[in-house]
């Protein structure tokens, strides 16, 4: 998803920020908040949303584009993330 869509819908999506709680500090955008290195230990906490539209969020993209992979090879089927991340979101 872009930087501008993610912009225009922030209100109505689910967010899943994989950032670490000292980077949270700097932008909060809400959302569920899990770490990637304890993604895989959490996955309960986001189980019930498998089937629903997730947005992935992090710093640059990168990371985020992992948690995804992660996250489809766990049977999580609408899973988008945020092109270039929260500095793409921020240089709008």
């Amino acid at each position: 998803m872009s930087a501008e869509e993610f912009k225009s819908r922030l209100s109505a999506l689910t967010i899943l920020d994989i950032r670490t709680p000292y980077e949270i500090e700097d932008w909060d955008l809400g959302g569920i908040q899990i770490p990637l290195d304890e993604l895989l230990l959490n996955l309960e906490l986001i189980e019930s949303l498998k089937n629903q539209a997730i947005v992935i969020i992090c710093h640059t993209g990168l990371q985020s584009e992992i948690a995804r992979k992660i996250l489809a090879k766990r049977g999580f089927t609408n899973l988008e993330n945020l092109e270039g991340g929260l500095e793409a979101f921020l240089a709008l």
